[in-house]
């Protein structure tokens, strides 16, 4: 049922039309961007789960080019944070990576239209930002700091722009940050001054940058739909007047 779901949101993106959904729109313009890219034409309606593709081409937003291509860079992601940073273990690291790889769920969930991969795949990515950032507490602020610090922000963003429970890793990420500047503030050894760097910083990437991120995304969403569809009852008249094909398109709506 959900790739019927997912694959007919993909599909308004598309067909430019606009639709009401629970979950913010990252994953599912990702699925729509990947089928137009792939020649998807927006055509097929996914009405009930099993129906045929027949001639659409749905190779792209399925597995190919999406969530295929995500879930496989899932082992190396995992591998990656297992043996650089956690278990120091090489043989630790590629145990984990099979499992991974084995994995049924994991193998199931990468074969159809589903958020799920691609939600795993900003997941396990803050999780490798972050640890590699902590890496680097050696040398702050230096040029690779910068660039982990700044893409666990992204990868925060990208993890709540696909789904809501990506609130958990903002969590996980928050409670490291807590406690890597409490470790901060004990180092008598550092000013205050470098302390409010350190603070700022993580207030920048890890505040400000996943909010403007997560606010781009909606933005984009927005620009995209622009012709009426099955989601305008949801919203304002002063809201459906700005989209092509609404009864109310143009229309002057008083304050």
């Amino acid at each position: 049922w959900d790739e019927t779901h997912f694959g007919k949101m993909g599909s308004y993106y598309i067909n430019r039309t606009f639709f009401f959904d629970v979950h913010p729109p990252l994953g599912k313009m990702l699925i729509g961007l990947a089928g137009y890219l792939s020649g998807y034409d927006g055509t097929f309606p996914f009405q009930k789960p099993g129906d045929r593709y027949e001639q659409h081409n749905y190779i792209g937003m399925r597995g190919v080019r999406l969530c295929r291509l995500l879930s496989s860079w899932l082992a190396f992601l995992c591998l990656s944070v297992q043996m650089l940073e956690l278990s120091k273990s090489l043989p630790a690291a590629l145990l984990t990576a099979f499992i991974l790889i084995f994995d049924t769920g994991c193998i199931t969930l990468s074969q159809y239209i589903l958020l799920d991969p691609i939600l795993m795949f900003f997941l396990m990515g803050a999780v490798l930002s972050m640890v590699k950032c902590n890496s680097c507490a050696d040398r702050p602020f230096s040029a690779s700091w910068w660039f982990w610090l700044s893409l666990t922000g992204v990868s925060l963003a990208g993890a709540m722009g696909v789904k809501f429970v990506g609130l958990f890793v903002v969590l996980l990420v928050g409670l490291n940050t807590i406690y890597d500047l409490w470790d901060l503030l004990g180092n008598l050894s550092l000013s205050l001054v470098i302390f409010g760097k350190h603070l700022l910083a993580r207030v920048l990437c890890l505040i400000l940058l996943p909010l403007a991120l997560y606010t781009a995304l909606f933005a984009v969403h927005f620009a995209v739909l622009n012709r009426s569809g099955p989601g305008d009852g949801f919203f304002s008249s002063a809201f459906q007047s700005q989209l092509i094909g609404n009864n109310l398109h143009n229309v002057s709506i008083p304050e």
